[in-house]
């Protein structure tokens, strides 16, 4: 995949690295904020994947016992087979990106959404993604705030919350 560096016409404030004292310190490409590419969140179903690799150590644990390992080694895998079957159960197949969720969380909302962002979080031992939602009135200024639970699986609403923002005068 190709990066394409932001050229030099004047951009929005933000928190950035200088070209110079970037280069200077070495900074890879990823942690650079001069190098625009877009982000997808990772789907959290590849938690199964490190599921599988408990279940290979397991496995060759077991044979490894069988071929003379001492027999306290069932422990051992026996704890690969559970830290296994935690990763399955916590692989869910997150069905509602971030896109998504911030469409779910606008049609929710109780005013017209100005500006909003999305970030995943985890709920439960069994770590079901949820994505939380912070929204603004469109009015500027803010008149109000509010924060939308969107559930990254089934896409329904678990939760919101609504305030207003006082203004402050000088």
């Amino acid at each position: 995949m190709s990066r394409r560096m932001v050229n030099d016409e004047p951009q929005p404030r933000r928190i950035e690295i200088s070209r110079d004292v970037a280069e200077a310190a070495a900074v890879p490409d990823d942690l650079q904020s001069l190098v625009l590419e877009p982000y997808a969140v990772p789907n959290t179903r590849q938690r199964r994947r490190a599921g599988a690799v408990y279940l290979a150590a397991a496995v060759i644990t077991a044979v490894g016992i069988v071929l003379g390992l001492p027999d306290g080694m069932w422990l051992l895998a026996t704890l690969f087979i559970a830290i296994a079957g935690y990763h399955w159960l916590g692989g869910w197949d997150l069905m509602v990106m971030d896109g998504a969720a911030l469409e779910i969380a606008n049609r929710h909302a109780e005013f017209p959404a100005g500006h909003a962002s999305a970030a995943l979080n985890f709920q439960g031992w069994r770590a079901r993604p949820i994505w939380n939602v912070l929204m603004f009135s469109a009015d500027d200024p803010p008149s109000q705030r509010g924060l939308v639970r969107v559930d990254g699986i089934t896409g329904e609403v678990v939760g919101s919350y609504v305030e207003d923002i006082d203004q402050i005068t000088i």
